[in-house]
This record gives structure tokens, C-alpha cells and sequence, in this order.
């Protein structure tokens, strides 16, 4: 029964794609197959996949608009500013891509992969907890396993080259654990657990899926091995935060002003205010909801980030010139000391955060992701019909010459208050844009700043690669293929 009403499903799907498709044909480029579409043109490879997609934009950066079919759904890709504007800017094209549905057995419908009057409500009720001022209580954290970081670093120091990725990785994983759950996991030094192998893991399956539409069907997938894996990484991933939660809702309603672990003050988590959040109506969230939005919090701000500041140590050790900038404005900032970042230091670091967004431009954490045309529009002259997936470009998008000359090349200089004052406000969009970006942007630049603060004040760092031989990896998360190789020489103040 379950394998025929998916099967009658699936016909709907189809034939609402192919009634898309006749008012869809005036735009170009690529010729589809039926039922299966360009999906047999992708490359398997996640490393030439993404090759692929960066050729195509850069071959057609001329053309108005480009379309592809992902099996029977028609994708339109988006990467010129103005284009861009037209879907992100209008509140009625809010509801992800089709192809976000395959997050949904692990993130469930949180904020990340909600839609209408369930999106609007989660995110004005979240907005809250993301405010600077209890940010702020954060940055404990952050300094705190930043010290673990240095510590395993200075192992490497005056030696040869090694790859920093999974340092850094796991350094970001610990911050993210210890904030949205008030719970340390430790990855740091337990980088083998099951959890912290299943939240990378998790990624690289859903991209592949994503990618090769007879994988989608739920009734053939699951008797998969690929399936299969995903089911047992689902298992440990929910077990872990549905254990997490349960114990710090104890602690909440027994005990909410001290913490065994912690002393007298227990350190405020996400975890802890989702738990205190209520509707409108008074009722709390449920432990479902909750689940949700850890599990996003979890996903959306670790592997982002991690992968941000990895690419920006590259950047900044292939560039002597910037890392001496940024540590003049360190040493003004702290001088000789060794104390930790405080809230007021983050906002002097401005040279530092031209650097993250430069990084952000040439290595945007997110290289691509989807929205759902939720009524017919003009976009660059051509009509686009309603029920079209328009997927965004930003690693295209932020190599417009138009908004920014020479776009290889890596100048801070460009995020300067006189030198980006009048820019495309889509053109730059590393945190997407309009109502629905990225509610942890902030979050985010504050844990770069700390993270890379703290390695520079300590080190002089060199890369070890030249751009050609890092070869970005577009899966969920913009990774290099072969990692972050770099040299540390203790530096001298």
C-alpha cells in the first residue's frame, strides 16, 4: 500500500512538472532528458560536480537567466544581483527548494526548513535568543575551547606543514555543543565518538541524494545501503540530542539557577532558552520543537563556520601583507597580553572582519542553495511560472566583476565602509538575504573573530597550497577536497 500511493505520488509530482514545463521552455541552456533530466549529465564526483557548476556560470555569465532539470523538477539557476533580488526580497517566495525535504529526517521542520505560518512564528519567536547582548554570554565558550585549539596547535609549531581542517572543525563543533546544548562533548580530544562522526557524515549523504533523482523515492532508498546508513546515523544523531535535552529540561524545572557541572551559575544555552520560550498562546514548546531547532542550530552553525575560518586561515597565510594588518590591529587591540577576546575588543577588530567577509566572498560557506517560486513572476524579462525551484549561486554571484573588479583576487580592502557604500545589496550575500537570512550571521562573526584573533596573536601562519590545488568541494558545505595544509612559526611581538 505504502509503495503504491508513493508511486501515485510520484505521477502527480511528474505531471505537475510537465505542466511547469511548457510555460518554462523560453529559457535556456541545457537539454534534458525525459523523467530524468540533466541528472545524468552531473558529475559523481562532488569535487568535479562542483567544477561543473562554476564552468557552466562562468561560460554563460552573458545569459539572462539558465535553467537545468534535477529529474523532473526544473531548477532555475540564479546569479546576477538583480535576479537574485527579485526572489529573495519578496516575502511571498519564502519556502525552501523541493530538494530541502531530504533534511527533513533530521532537522524535522525547523527554521532552516519550515515554510509559511510555521517559519514566521519560529522565527519571531527565535529572533530573541540571537540578540547581541545574550550572544555576548557566548564568548566564554568560544575563548575558552579557542585555548584547547592553540594548545594542540603549538604541536605543530617551527614544524613541518599539517592540515589544520579537522582542528578547527572540531574546535567549532565543541563551541557549537557547549552553546546550543550547555553540553561538551569533548571533540577535541574525542574526535572518533559516533556523534561527531555522524554529524559529518550526515552532509555527504544528503548532498549525494540530492543530486541523483532515483535515489529520492523513500521506498527504494531505504533498501539501500547508502539508505540504510542514513537511518543508523539518524538514530545516533536524534539520541544524542533527544538524551541532551531531556537532561537539561530536568535541570531547568528542578533546578534553574545552579548546575552540578557548572557551579552556582548555571552558563545560559540555546537549549536553556528554547526551553523557556513560549507561543503566543502560553503553551511551552515541545520537546519535537526543540529537537528541531537544536538539531538545526547544531547543523547551520558548525560546519559553516568551521569551514569559514578554515579557507579564511588559507587566504590570510597566502597573503603576508594582510596577516601583517590584521596583527598590527591585534596588537593594538591587546598589546602584549595574553587575555581573551572581551565584547569590546570584537567591535575594534574592523580590519579583521573585512578579512572573514573577503574570505566569505571568495569561499562562501553555503556555495549554493534553493527557493521554491511560490507564485509566477518576472525575473530579467521572462515570466517564471509558480512551483519552479530558483537555485542560488552566491560562489557565481560574488565573482561579478560589475560589484567586484578582479574577483580572484583576495582585498580585504573591498568591505571597507568607503569602498562597499553603494554596492548591490545582493550582491553579497554569504548569509543569504531579505527576510529570510541567516538568523546566526552574528553568532557566526563572533566566533571567527575569536577563533582567528587568537591563532594570529600566537602565530605567524603559511600556506601550503596554491589556490588551484585546494579544489573546492560543493556538497552541502563549501569544503577543500584535501583539506587545509599550513606551517605555524611561533610569532614574535
Amino acid at each position: 500500500m505504502r509503495t503504491s500511493r508513493g508511486l501515485v505520488k510520484g505521477g502527480l509530482l511528474l505531471l505537475s512538472r510537465c505542466l511547469i514545463c511548457r510555460s518554462f521552455t523560453s529559457i535556456g541552456i541545457y537539454y534534458a532528458y525525459p523523467i530524468i533530466g540533466n541528472a545524468l549529465q552531473f558529475k559523481a564526483n562532488a569535487g568535479d560536480f562542483f567544477n561543473q557548476i562554476i564552468e557552466g556560470t562562468n561560460e554563460n555569465r552573458h545569459l539572462p537567466l539558465a535553467k537545468v532539470w534535477v529529474g523532473p523538477v526544473p531548477f532555475l539557476i540564479l546569479y546576477h544581483a538583480e535576479n537574485i533580488e527579485v526572489v529573495l526580497s519578496n516575502s511571498r517566495h519564502l519556502d525552501k527548494s523541493y530538494s530541502y525535504r531530504f533534511l527533513h529526517p533530521w532537522l524535522g521542520t525547523g527554521l532552516l526548513t519550515s515554510t509559511g505560518e510555521k517559519w514566521r512564528n519560529r522565527r519571531k519567536m527565535l529572533t530573541p535568543t540571537f540578540h547581541f547582548s545574550i550572544l555576548s554570554d557566548f564568548l566564554e565558550v568560544m575563548n575558552e575551547q579557542t585555548d584547547i585549539l592553540i594548545q594542540k596547535m603549538q604541536k605543530h609549531m617551527d614544524g613541518e606543514p599539517f592540515n589544520c581542517f579537522s582542528y578547527i572543525t572540531l574546535c567549532a563543533l565543541d563551541i557549537i555543543c557547549e552553546t546550543a546544548m550547555g553540553k561538551k562533548i569533548y571533540a577535541q580530544s574525542n574526535s572518533d565518538s559516533e556523534y561527531v562522526q555522524s554529524v559529518y557524515k550526515m552532509s555527504d549523504i544528503i548532498a549525494k541524494r540530492q543530486r541523483a533523482p532515483w535515489l529520492w523515492p523513500d521506498w527504494i532508498y531505504n533498501k539501500l545501503e547508502e539508505g540504510k546508513e542514513h537511518s543508523r546515523r539518524l538514530k545516533i544523531l536524534h539520541s544524542f540530542t533527544a538524551s541532551v535535552i531531556k537532561e537539561r529540561a530536568k535541570f531547568t524545572s528542578s533546578e534553574p539557577d545552579c548546575d552540578s557541572d557548572q557551579g552556582p551559575r548555571k552558563r545560559q544555552a540555546f537549549l536553556d532558552m528554547l526551553l523557556k520560550t513560549t507561543y503566543e498562546d502560553g503553551q511551552n514548546l515541545s520537546h519535537e520543537d526543540i529537537q528541531e531547532e537544536v538539531d538545526t542550530f547544531m547543523f547551520e552553525g558548525h560546519d559553516t563556520t568551521a569551514a569559514s575560518m578554515n579557507w579564511a586561515l588559507h587566504l590570510i597565510g597566502s597573503h603576508p601583507e594582510v596577516q601583517k594588518a590584521v596583527q598590527a590591529e591585534l596588537q593594538e587591540v591587546f598589546g602584549s597580553s595574553d587575555r581573551h577576546v572581551g565584547v569590546e575588543d570584537l567591535k575594534k577588530l574592523r580590519y579583521l572582519e573585512c578579512v572573514i567577509k573577503e574570505s566569505l566572498r571568495i569561499f562562501p560557506s553555503v556555495p549554493l542553495f534553493a527557493r521554491s517560486i511560490c507564485e509566477s513572476c518576472q525575473i530579467n524579462g521572462f515570466k517564471v511560472p509558480k512551483g519552479v525551484n530558483a537555485v542560488i549561486i552566491p560562489y557565481a554571484l560574488h565573482r561579478d566583476p560589475r560589484y567586484f573588479p578582479e574577483p580572484e583576487e583576495f582585498r580585504p580592502e573591498r568591505f571597507l565602509p568607503e569602498n562597499s557604500n553603494g554596492r548591490h545589496p545582493y550582491a553579497y550575500i554569504p548569509f543569504s538575504a531579505g527576510p529570510r537570512n541567516c538568523i546566526g550571521q552574528r553568532f557566526a562573526m563572533m566566533e571567527e573573530k575569536v577563533v582567528l584573533a587568537m591563532i594570529l596573536r600566537h602565530f605567524d601562519v603559511e600556506a601550503c597550497q596554491s589556490r588551484e590545488e585546494l579544489r573546492p568541494l560543493g556538497e552541502l558545505i563549501l569544503r577543500p577536497e584535501k583539506g587545509i595544509w599550513i606551517k605555524l612559526q611561533r610569532r614574535t611581538k
